[in-house]
């Protein structure tokens, strides 16, 4: 089953890690002359530091912190504000079981006359 915490938890890292790789790309990218290899460069900085950085401030281990840097290259936060609402209801109606329906939500319930 998916660990949809766990996911939760690997994007907020990843956030905070693309706004690090994010200034480093920007502070280092007047060293190329053109910008064909700059997607590139962005992504091996992302996969790099993204070791590091996981390594150095987690305990998580390396094809996990491969991830963290691929959705850090990707665009982490974009991900996580377009799962925010979702991983939170998914989790709880995976984890629930009984639902209950308010009586005032049933829809083919007879009327006493």
């Amino acid at each position: 089953m998916l660990n949809l915490e766990y996911l939760q938890q690997l994007l907020v890292i990843a956030i905070a890690l693309s706004a690090i790789t994010c200034a480093l790309v920007q502070k280092t990218k007047s060293c190329f002359k053109t910008s064909k290899y700059l997607c590139l460069y962005s992504f091996f900085i992302n996969m790099l530091i993204g070791v590091i950085f996981c390594y150095t401030f987690t305990n998580i281990a390396l094809p996990t912190s491969l991830w963290i840097g691929f959705f850090s290259f990707i665009g982490a936060d974009t991900i996580y504000k377009s799962l925010e609402g979702k991983l939170a209801s998914h989790t709880d109606l995976i984890n629930k079981t009984t639902i209950t329906i308010p009586k005032e939500n049933i829809i083919n319930e007879e009327e006493d006359s």
